[in-house]
């Protein structure tokens, strides 16, 4: 690959050159690299994978800025180079993060992290024979990332389940073991 400087030809030629170079511009800058062909091997199970988490993730970008508020949110997450399509494809091919779970008398207090917006954090309390008690939504602190649910009551040798959600719809989902 190289970077085009100060030459008046290649200004206004894009494209392949015979089957060897192609010259492209991206980011204002002018780039001649070699033509890639297609692969003959044969895609591994994590590339096939990947592709259609792609495929899922630009479908998701495709749809979503038709919404002229989230596209303004998207563009607003954009740096140089990028536009919101590059920012909604991004936030829907990665899961938020569960960071912390503790717990303050019998309020579960959830630490959820995504590059973009957790949209949702669920809470599902149950007790030691599996058996749902409970289930809700966690509202979010003031902090912008704790997100808090008041359990009517925590009870020994059960679990909490947490679901976190972003815009997207990715889920996260974590288990804590009540002593």
């Amino acid at each position: 690959m190289a970077l085009v400087i100060d030459n008046i030809l290649l200004q206004v030629v894009r494209g392949t050159i015979g089957d060897q170079i192609t010259i492209y511009e991206r980011n204002g800058r002018i780039i001649m690299a070699k033509k890639r062909g297609p692969s003959n091997n044969k895609p591994t199970k994590k590339q096939l994978e990947a592709r259609y988490k792609m495929k899922v993730a630009a479908a998701y970008a495709k749809v979503i800025i038709q919404d002229p508020e989230l596209k303004a949110y998207y563009k607003s997450k954009a740096g140089p180079g990028q536009n919101a399509y590059n920012m909604a494809v991004k936030d829907a091919y990665h899961s938020p993060e569960v960071q912390d779970i503790r717990f303050e008398d019998t309020t579960v207090v959830v630490t959820a992290k995504d590059e973009f917006r957790v949209a949702e954090v669920e809470v599902k309390v149950l007790d030691a024979a599996d058996v749902l008690l409970e289930r809700g939504k966690a509202i979010l602190g003031r902090n912008g990332v704790d997100w808090y649910y008041k359990a009517t009551g925590l009870p020994a040798g059960g679990k909490v389940i947490v679901v976190v959600v972003d815009l997207p719809g990715n889920g996260t989902v974590r288990e804590v073991m009540l002593e």
